[in-house]
């Protein structure tokens, strides 16, 4: 099993859950984040003040896939986020030792 953190553009969400659907994922964990890479932020106008945004709105998938889906997945992730711009965002991927479901009490690939 792997487990897949992928930070995208918040707009680009709806483009991602849709081609993981497609591929077969059944379960996405989705956190709204703040953060930075090389682009370091933004300046922005407001009311003719100029300020700088230090931590651009981002959003972060956690996925915990079989691995037999996981290079479909994570192809699928590449090609729904990508727009070309900088802060298009990273794909993340580890390994995951087990997984249990709290409900049924299932182990490894079962609990996913």
């Amino acid at each position: 099993m792997k487990k897949i953190e992928a930070i995208i553009k918040p707009f680009k969400l709806d483009e991602v859950k849709e081609a993981l659907h497609e591929v077969g994922v059944s379960g996405i964990t989705v956190i709204e984040a703040r953060g930075f890479g090389r682009q370091k932020g933004h300046t922005e106008l407001y009311r003719g003040a100029e300020y700088v945004v230090d931590f651009v709105p981002k959003v972060k998938l956690e996925i915990v896939i079989d691995d037999a889906k996981l290079e479909a997945a994570v192809e699928a992730i590449q090609n729904a986020a990508h727009t070309g711009r900088i802060g298009d965002g990273k794909i993340f991927v580890t390994a995951i030792e087990d997984a249990i479901r709290i409900r049924t009490g299932e182990t490894g690939p079962d609990a996913i």
